[in-house]
């Protein structure tokens, strides 16, 4: 009992502080349910998503338990088949913003002089527009659909990226370890990749875990909008939309509200407790608070 007493504590200690912290676990345990919701989600729904077999907007009951909507169909196994919807998109959406904005921002501030005038001046234009309304005239330009709501979050989310790449870049190019690798013959695409690129991927990966959530707001808010899924598609945005028209039926839009809720909330706990963790000054706070 004292040797497993001792190796528990053991593994425990390799855990850093900031991840053993109420919010943490909250967060971490709330997304992966919700990525075992998504992946399981034929095997958990109780009903076929698009069947109309059910009463009409029946409230939360036995058989039904988060109610149905108005055309009889399961609110709940909606809502699973949703996440198969929602939350792959979002992470991808997040994945291209990161791609795409990262490398245009390494390159600006690499490279520097014509190539971070344009790129940042580019970056200028996306930020001189209010992110949702850009967002919704790019959606209704490319034609409502998914895919093309994608684009459009990605038209407007690249820019920040663009802008903390180039930033930690300017900090990171003239240290001694990059200019000695440029001295010995390296080229500057093997030095942008080799050297510079790993010292700046802390802070953006944790922009990232922070961004999934508002991702996830403008996508659903566009589907909200009807410029991204179209019906009958379990999207949790169109979902919400859905539920506006019985405003009395207030399960038909509470659930699916409360689900993008709880996915944007623990991904925001994420980003903190991976910014707590990478960030050496906060961690040692955290665990002199903890001693």
């Amino acid at each position: 009992m004292k040797r497993a007493g001792l190796f528990a504590r053991r593994r425990g200690s390799r855990l850093p502080q900031a991840w053993r912290r109420p919010l943490a676990i909250v967060g971490t345990v709330v997304a992966l349910a919700w990525i075992v919701v998504a992946l399981a989600a034929p095997l958990l729904a109780p009903h076929d998503p698009l069947a109309q077999e059910l009463p009409r907007l029946a409230p939360p009951g036995p058989g039904h338990w988060l109610g149905t909507d108005q055309l009889g169909r399961d609110i709940l196994s909606r809502i699973m088949y949703g996440a198969r919807v929602s939350i792959p998109l979002t992470l991808l959406l997040v994945a291209l913003s990161v791609v795409f904005g990262g490398l245009l921002g390494a390159c600006a501030g690499y490279f520097g002089r014509w190539v971070d005038e344009t790129i940042m001046r580019l970056a200028d234009l996306v930020f001189a527009f209010p992110t949702v309304i850009l967002a919704m005239v790019v959606a209704a330009a490319l034609g409502a659909s998914l895919g093309n709501a994608v684009l459009a979050v990605l038209v407007v989310a690249w820019p920040a990226y663009a802008r903390v790449t180039r930033g930690l870049v300017l900090g990171v190019r003239e240290r001694e370890f990059v200019l000695s690798g440029r001295l010995l013959g390296f080229s500057a695409w093997r030095s942008l990749r080799v050297d510079v690129l790993p010292n700046v991927t802390g802070p953006v990966l944790v922009l990232a875990t922070l961004d999934i959530g508002t991702a996830l707001l403008l996508l659903s808010g566009l589907s909200f909008l009807g410029l991204g899924a179209k019906p009958p598609s379990p999207e949790w945005g169109a979902m919400v939309a859905g539920g506006v028209e019985v405003f009395d039926s207030w399960w038909v839009a509470t659930f699916p509200g409360l689900a993008i809720l709880t996915v944007v909330l623990a991904f925001n706990f994420l980003g903190d407790t991976l910014r707590d963790a990478l960030d050496p000054r906060t961690a040692q706070a955290i665990k002199e608070r903890a001693l």
